[in-house]
């Protein structure tokens, strides 16, 4: 996608999200790549699915993907200019024959809106994905319904197939989404997609024998803050700035040393 930030602004507005999004170079690519396969060597593929979990604290290398040039100037297109990053995850769905399906059960994203999650008020969410793979059909690419970010958070319920990724385990029932309009986001490896954290989402298993790996990460705007609902418990330990000015301090600054001194 070659847009400017005008442009970027109302698509997403109006559609709820923003895919192909250019952000790492071949030579980019290659280096994450590399340091991404010591953590699978470290931990092991069955861990790297879903558990590395806000190691943009711990890792130099994925804070740099975090705030990344091209991909904050997407991020602030649609946010506007003082962003918080507010929490990253790799997610990694591996063909059967790298991390076998236990009981033949292969994982899956069940249909579901970010915000749902994610005790905040005051400002939308973006997350991003970005590819560490082509991803396409065969391998469990990003569907979402777009325009659905414009109906509010709707009911959620324990999901009903086995499999589900998502940590609560939790979809929105079907006759809630409107499957015929779902559009499939396709990237190859060092593009991201966007999307807003009311937009209906999921992802099929992955029934290819290559990997679908990708960093998720979320961003909030600075107006943002936390509030204690117990349907929606969340910490915020990994917050960062990562664009602008925070004048409202919101969360706390929990900026790794080795990022203050370029912030």
């Amino acid at each position: 996608m070659k847009a400017d930030a005008n442009q970027m602004k109302s698509m997403y507005e109006e559609n709820g999200y923003l895919s192909a999004i250019h952000v790492l170079d071949q030579t980019e690519m290659e280096q994450a790549s590399k340091q991404y396969e010591k953590l699978e060597q470290k931990f092991g593929k069955e861990y790297t699915q879903y558990n590395l979990h806000n190691i943009h604290m711990e890792h130099e290398w994925v804070m740099n993907l975090a705030s990344h040039p091209n991909l904050l100037q997407a991020i602030t297109a649609v946010l506007g200019p003082n962003v918080i990053l507010l929490d990253s995850r790799f997610i990694c769905k591996y063909s059967s024959t790298d991390v076998p399906h236990k009981e033949d059960i292969a994982p899956y994203v069940a249909w579901h809106q970010d915000i749902k999650y994610w005790g905040f008020e005051g400002g939308p969410v973006a997350s991003v994905w970005l590819a560490f793979d082509d991803v396409d059909t065969e391998n469990g690419v990003l569907q979402v319904i777009p325009g659905s970010h414009k109906q509010g958070i709707l009911e959620h319920r324990i999901a009903e197939i086995p499999g589900n990724m998502l940590t609560a385990n939790q979809e929105i029932p079907k006759h809630l989404v409107n499957v015929e309009d779902a559009v499939e986001c396709p990237l190859k490896a060092g593009q991201m997609s966007i999307h807003d954290g009311l937009t209906v989402h999921a992802s099929e298993p992955n029934l290819s024998d290559r990997r679908r790996c990708g960093f998720v990460i979320r961003y909030i705007p600075t107006i943002a803050y936390p509030i204690e609902d117990p349907e929606r418990p969340r910490t915020f330990p990994a917050t960062v700035l990562v664009a602008g000015t925070d004048e409202f301090q919101n969360f706390q600054n929990n900026t790794p040393n080795f990022f203050k001194k370029r912030f």
